[in-house]
């Protein structure tokens, strides 16, 4: 990863950032049965609770994650996405590092994520465990199934 790597607030209506989030929506339904998938779609993410964030190196880009306000103590992380020609190149990391600290100046008390249980998202799992996720319940609207797993970090 280049040192011009920046965070920006998410543009829904950029190109490359609408072309990211159709592939995270076509992996997340490739990789999960029907019925298990909760990734946001566009109208998901233009809810006044979400707030989106990309990851730059120059004009390209490289990964993207959204923050949900569930409660005034309380986030979920959404629809962390790195592009397939940025992978295991930190952007991952870099962008949940952004959200932890929005998230601790917003004062939660509690970060919290749904995400698949298969071996494609075994990377994403890992880097959740790096940052100090825990495996717990299902929390707010998400049932518990075979194909997803809920984590959470206490702030």
């Amino acid at each position: 990863m280049s040192a011009a790597l920046r965070i920006d607030a998410g543009d829904l209506d950029h190109p490359a950032v609408r072309a990211l989030l159709d592939h995270h929506l076509r992996e997340a339904h490739r990789n999960s049965p029907p019925g298990s998938v909760y990734a946001l779609d566009l109208s998901g993410l233009r809810r006044p609770e979400v707030a989106l964030w990309t990851a730059w190196d120059g004009a390209t880009l490289l990964g993207c994650g959204a923050l949900r306000a569930l409660a005034a103590d309380h986030g979920e992380i959404k629809s962390m996405r790195t592009a397939p020609s940025a992978l295991r190149r930190g952007v991952g990391a870099t962008l949940l590092d952004h959200m932890i600290g929005v998230a601790r100046g917003r004062v939660y008390r509690r970060l919290s994520l749904e995400t698949g249980s298969g071996e494609a998202y075994a990377p994403a799992l890992a880097l959740y465990e790096r940052h100090g996720f825990q495996l717990g319940p299902a929390f707010g609207d998400y049932r518990a199934t075979d194909f997803n797993r809920f984590m959470h970090l206490d702030l």
